[in-house]
């Protein structure tokens, strides 16, 4: 994607060092740094200056192929996969990732460990782009037939959190159908969640589409249903951090809520899953999948924003900062999606769709 006429990637190698942009300072600056070490790899997931599961796995995947080429024996191996999987819980992407870089160095002398993980980083990032473009080129179908209806009115759109290009590592999930058909001159709007406690959208996505020139509003959280009552929004496309192997959903807070909405408004609802976001173990994602949860004091008790007088500053709106509670994520069930956009094209959100796709993990 480009930012400022400059083509970027969410994570990058310039000569021998892992590049990457801190998302926790956007919109307001964009700020580029580096990983050098396993500590850098670890507090970039766990603090969230990268977030989205795609670009967690590329960050895990640059994170042990720094690990290794800073100590390659087997025990520093171990040291950097236990410290990163413990990073963040929910997205699946993050063990993917690893337990890849485990086959890759399984029997590997030590002195050609570190070259091979950043071979393997590199392809699995261009790996990425590509599954996100497919994933787009799919989405795109829908809203080239919404549009016929639409009669050169704007396909309205509706997305939470960020699922856009930064949360990949580039295209973007369930924004990649959206800047495809954008491009192509097709007459597109978005309505974009705020998502609170961290405000993806507000900040994240909104700061995207302005990059690009899609047409967007950012609404409050609570505006989704009300919305689609009134008939405002043509169809929703949202993102995952882990979809089980019957079509459960996790993603961000909110997204369960948008899928009712949805369901009793008729509005068409799509996941967009990349396979590697896919847990092929998993079949009961509110049983099985782990939903993380993190600071409310930190996170729902103080917000950070720019004032009038343009100095970024740290507030709070409530009379007791610690009295909060802040669940990262929820499963929406299946029965709730009308599909799932994957790279290899559009299925049913259960087993047999998933099935048809991919039979390899049949």
């Amino acid at each position: 994607m480009r930012v400022n006429g400059k083509d970027m990637r969410t994570i990058w190698v310039e000569g021998d060092v892992v590049k990457f942009i801190d998302q926790r300072f956007l919109p307001h600056e964009l700020k580029i740094i580096s990983l050098g070490t396993l500590e850098d790899a670890r507090a970039a997931i766990a603090d969230m200056k990268v977030r989205g599961a795609p670009c967690i796995g590329a960050t895990a995947l640059y994170g042990m192929a720094v690990a290794v080429r800073n100590d390659p024996s087997d025990a520093a191996i171990k040291t950097a996969y236990d410290t990163l999987n413990a990073s963040r819980p929910t997205a699946v992407n993050l063990k993917w990732a690893l337990d890849e870089c485990i086959k890759t160095v399984n029997g590997l002398a030590e002195n050609a460990r570190a070259e091979t993980l950043f071979q393997l980083a590199a392809k699995n990032c261009d790996d990425d782009v590509q599954m996100c473009s497919n994933i787009g080129d799919h989405g795109k179908t829908l809203l080239d037939e919404i549009a016929k209806h639409k009669k050169g009115e704007p396909v309205n759109i509706l997305t939470h959190c960020n699922a856009g290009w930064l949360a990949t590592v580039d295209w973007g999930t369930a924004i990649s159908p959206i800047y495809k058909a954008f491009n192509a001159g097709l007459n597109v709007h978005v309505w974009v969640d705020e998502t609170r406690p961290r405000s993806q959208g507000a900040r994240l996505t909104a700061w995207e589409l302005e990059q690009h020139g899609v047409p967007y509003t950012v609404i409050t959280d609570n505006s989704g249903g009300h919305l689609m009552q009134h008939g405002l929004v043509d169809i929703c496309l949202v993102g995952t951090d882990r979809t089980t192997a019957t079509g459960d959903v996790c993603n961000k807070i909110g997204t369960y809520l948008k899928a009712l909405a949805a369901f009793d408004n008729n509005v068409a609802f799509y996941v967009c899953a990349p396979s590697n976001s896919i847990d092929w173990h998993m079949q009961d994602g509110l049983k099985e999948i782990p939903i993380e949860m993190r600071s409310g004091e930190q996170e729902v008790g103080w917000i950070t924003g720019r004032d009038a007088d343009g100095v970024l500053r740290r507030v709070t709106t409530m009379p007791d900062p610690k009295k909060t509670r802040n669940d990262a994520f929820d499963v929406t069930p299946r029965k709730y999606i009308t599909g799932l956009i994957t790279e290899r094209g559009i299925c049913k959100a259960n087993r047999d769709g998933l099935r048809v796709l991919f039979p390899e993990h049949g």
